[in-house]
């Protein structure tokens, strides 16, 4: 219990300077018990420390160590509704990483929300046709899989700056709309799942953005991708298990759409929080999560 309040209190010690700059004048209204900040705080700690269960999240800080604790309901409640300011903080966060990248990695992976043998009864998320989950086949896991797709972008270094959660049924390449509103004069790596010679000549025509793929073994002209550009690519996909792993992204509490995105932004914000604490304060690898942050 004492080492989720440290790593709540450091947590918070780092985010405050950051609300700071992107909300610059006070709330009108009554003060909560809880500032938003401090719920997003204990938020990213209880992700960070592979707390992804609520319930066990309080059972593990009763006895009043922190003080202006709120009632679980009201956490869950607050956590969602902050869901804005989550994304403006992990952006300020990854704005950090960004300066001077010429080089970027996209990438998807799936998010399944039930077993396939549920999918035809299940209610999860159903809550809004435009948000309901879809079926949709995973290539590298040949495998048919219920509910969305995360897509994302990151830097060679590994850091997240882009992501996007889509139906299942989806294609990759649709998010390639959303790269185009966000970076220019740039190579961007993918996998086969982007290859495509109109949508090249249409990134380097519009943003100077040169889309990097592996030829199919049939094409014309077929040469091996640089060795290079292959290895580059597999860190979006360390990311993506240490997402499984420690931050265990693909297990799913929520029953609405809102909770579930809210979760998954919780995660990849915490990761980002600790990538920029290994950086800028404790000089180390920003990729070893796994580590003591107080």
């Amino acid at each position: 219990m004492s080492n989720i309040v440290k790593n709540y209190q450091k947590i918070l010690h780092t985010l405050l300077p950051i609300h700071e700059q992107i909300e610059s004048s006070p709330k009108a209204g009554r003060k909560p018990k809880m500032s938003d900040i401090e719920v997003v705080a204990l938020s990213l700690t209880a992700e960070y420390m592979s707390i992804d269960s609520e319930n066990s999240l309080f059972k593990q800080l009763q006895g009043g160590t922190i003080d202006n604790l709120i009632e679980r309901s009201q956490f869950n409640k607050r956590r969602r509704q902050l869901f804005g300011l989550v994304e403006k903080i992990r952006k300020v966060l990854s704005r950090y990483f960004v300066e001077n990248e010429d080089y970027f990695i996209v990438d998807s992976m799936p998010m399944e929300i039930c077993k396939w043998s549920r999918h035809g009864r299940v209610k999860i998320c159903k809550d809004d046709y435009r948000t309901s989950p879809e079926k949709g086949y995973c290539a590298s896991q040949s495998s048919w899989f219920y509910g969305y797709k995360l897509h994302g972008v990151c830097t060679v270094s590994g850091v997240f700056t882009s992501l996007e959660i889509t139906k299942a049924n989806v294609h990759d390449i649709a998010f390639l709309n959303e790269i185009k509103q966000q970076l220019s004069d740039c190579v961007l790596l993918g996998d086969k799942g982007y290859l495509s010679a109109s949508w090249q000549t249409d990134l380097f025509e519009t943003v100077n953005i040169s889309l990097e793929t592996p030829m199919r073994s049939n094409q014309k002209g077929y040469r091996k991708q640089p060795f290079v550009f292959r290895k580059a690519r597999k860190r979006i996909e360390t990311l993506f298990s240490q997402l499984c792993d420690q931050f265990m992204i693909r297990r799913n509490y929520a029953k609405s759409f809102s909770g579930f995105k809210t979760r998954v932004l919780s995660k990849i914000t915490a990761m980002t929080t600790i990538q920029f604490l290994n950086k800028f304060e404790f000089n180390r690898n920003i990729n070893n999560l796994k580590i003591q942050i107080t």
